[in-house]
């Protein structure tokens, strides 16, 4: 049998995040001499950091429960091999879960969303999914779930995440908490984001990558919380264990500088805070051109990204030859389209993510003056990628061809 051809990939994703801060280049430029590298899971004073990083968020920590890694996925790679058995995700889910899994040669198991919000899967099809693969003879283990989802750029509920939380430990499941985008909220005053590691404490490990919010995107830096119990520093020292494996440790200039940031000065605190209000304002914006045009979208409260579902627009697009999720990349790509077949979905429906990092100047001073502009919407290259896109959605893509 022939082997099946790759599937076509997107043009890479756009400048992510805004310029670097000079105060965090000054503090690794000031570490650039230091050739050591961080020992697996942080030495104690960046680890002390990242302590006071969780309390400010309402997560009580000790150094002795918190492991730093370079980035999010290498930790996940890390505390999956060391749990064991299966993965349970939300469907559609971040794109770096589901690898993760199978590059240990573990089943992932999707569970669709509810209508309200993506990040949890409904509790009801999570039980389903669960009792589904141990009867087919799987071995689920761990839920991982997000506060502030990507793709859909939504927060649950926190009686919505109470429930999926009750009925994972019911089943015997660690829970993994994403919580990377939850500084990223358009309106603090308007979403409540809890971490289940608040509601269930003994039963959930967080993690945040930190190249989201904190450090350039460039940086890779990410932190898991373990609970405070028996099984948690059973499973925090297997974690601390395999990424020991990895040897893939922060170097330590970079490890200097992300402790700095993990102290929020009054600097990061702005940018971030700046960030999440820039990111929102483009968001409305996508949310509000998508929606006119005919999508189905949920509005978006949190990060960089929303979550269109154009089965409404199909006949439309399907007069030009867009009919699957892969065709639908290339007739979005200006606006970083991902299909939602990258996120668990199906990859028959005309479901797709947009970026709002499409919507900004990939020079670093144009990127600085949209941040200060006072309504980024009207910014004149803004307005016309939000215009072209509206009428790429009423033309149905363009001439772009496939499935």
């Amino acid at each position: 049998m022939q082997p099946s051809a790759p599937e076509p990939q997107p043009d890479p994703d756009p400048p992510m995040g805004l310029p670097v801060l000079p105060e965090l280049a000054a503090h690794l430029a000031a570490a650039a001499g230091r050739t050591a590298p961080e020992p697996p899971g942080g030495a104690l004073a960046l680890r002390t950091a990242a302590c006071g990083y969780f309390e400010r968020r309402g997560l009580w920590s000790t150094p002795e429960r918190v492991l730093a890694g370079p980035g999010a996925p290498a930790l996940l790679l890390a505390l999956l091999a060391a749990a064991g058995g299966d993965l349970v995700v939300p469907r559609p889910c971040a794109a770096w879960y589901a690898p993760q899994a199978r590059l240990l040669g573990r089943a992932v198991h999707p569970a669709p969303v509810p209508v309200e919000s993506g990040g949890v899967p409904d509790p009801f099809t999570l039980l389903e999914a669960v009792h589904r693969a141990r009867d087919a003879g799987g071995d689920p283990r761990v839920l991982l779930l997000s506060v502030a989802d990507d793709p859909t750029g939504t927060c649950p509920p926190p009686e919505q995440l109470h429930e999926v939380c009750e009925a994972a430990t019911g089943e015997g499941l660690w829970i993994v908490s994403d919580e990377t985008r939850r500084d990223l909220l358009h309106d603090p005053h308007d979403t409540v984001v809890l971490s289940p590691a608040e509601m269930l404490p003994g039963s959930v490990v967080v993690l945040a990558d930190l190249r989201v919010t904190l450090v350039p995107a460039s940086w890779p830096a990410g932190l898991a919380r373990f609970p405070d119990t028996g099984p948690g520093e059973a499973l925090c020292a297997a974690v601390l264990a395999a990424l020991s494996g990895l040897s893939s440790p922060l170097s330590g200039p970079l490890a200097a500088a992300v402790g700095h940031a993990l102290t929020e000065p009054a600097t990061v605190r702005e940018r971030t805070a700046a960030a999440a209000l820039l990111h929102g304002r483009l968001a409305a914006g996508l949310h509000r051109t998508v929606t006119e045009a005919g999508a189905v979208c949920r509005p978006p409260h949190a990060g960089n990204h929303l979550y269109a579902d154009l089965e409404p627009l199909r006949p439309a697009f399907a007069a030009r030859g867009v009919t699957g999720p892969v065709a639908l990349e290339q007739a979005l790509a200006p606006w970083a389209a991902r299909g939602g077949h990258r996120f668990g979905d199906d990859p028959k429906a005309l479901r797709v993510r947009l970026s709002t990092e499409a919507l900004l100047a990939p020079e670093a001073d144009r990127r600085r003056r949209l941040l200060a502009a006072p309504d980024p919407l009207e910014v004149p290259s803004v307005a016309e990628s939000l215009a072209e896109l509206a009428a790429v959605l009423r033309s149905g893509g363009g001439s772009a061809a496939g499935g």
